[in-house]
């Protein structure tokens, strides 16, 4: 390990620490989605949303050198790995300074390894069935993807019977439809390329807008 890791403060427990950090995960209602084709436009979209007010950022390890993008944002945002595939991943996304893994389905090694280093996860499931063993695996948070396939009435239904899911609906949410994601009981969505379109002068404005109304449906 390098000395890039992160682990808890003195005296606080892994757990606990693992808790804070996916407090923070959702604080916004919204975690901004980092694609791109190099790393380098990627680190300055993952800026670009820091800057705007954004707290949680997530760069997917299918850019290229997706790595270098979080090692450089580590100190500037608090930033996440996404697309995390296997242990290996994980450990080197963390290594670079994520302090968050989001995986597109359930990988119960990458929930291990995350939780051995004091890191949240958020796995991914589609269905009341993967969302019950996504939370039987120890996922913090469980990404409902692809949203597109989804609804916010559907989301509303399974939380009826799963009370107790943190429901993170992402791919397909804009930023029309996330307040109606946000009052069906989810608790933050995931979205991409919407936060960075257009020139970067706008992405404070719109991203405040995003955040008022995110709040005012909860």
């Amino acid at each position: 390990m390098t000395d890039r890791v992160i682990g808890p403060p003195s005296g606080v427990l892994v757990r606990d620490f693992r808790w804070r950090l996916t407090e923070r995960v959702v604080a916004d209602r919204v975690i901004g989605i980092v694609r791109a084709p190099s790393a380098e436009i990627a680190l300055s979209y993952g800026r670009r949303l820091a800057c705007a007010g954004l707290t949680a950022v997530e760069v997917s390890l299918s850019t290229p050198d997706a790595l270098g993008a979080v090692r450089a944002l580590a100190s500037e945002a608090f930033v996440g790995a996404g697309t995390v595939l296997d242990a290996s991943q994980a450990v080197m996304a963390i290594e670079a300074g994520a302090r968050f893994l989001v995986c597109p389905a359930l990988s119960t090694e990458v929930v291990r390894a995350g939780h051995r280093h004091g890191v949240p996860v958020v796995a991914g499931a589609s269905t009341p069935t993967e969302i019950v063993a996504a939370l039987e695996a120890g996922a913090d948070l469980v990404k409902l993807f692809p949203a597109a396939q989804s609804s916010p009435g559907a989301l509303r239904d399974i939380l009826q019977a799963l009370p107790q899911a943190p429901l993170v609906p992402t791919g397909g949410v804009s930023a029309a439809t996330a307040p109606a994601w946000i009052a069906a009981g989810a608790v933050a969505v995931g979205m991409g390329d919407e936060l960075t379109r257009g020139e970067p002068e706008k992405d404070a404005p719109r991203i405040r807008d995003l955040l008022t109304a995110l709040a005012a449906a909860r």
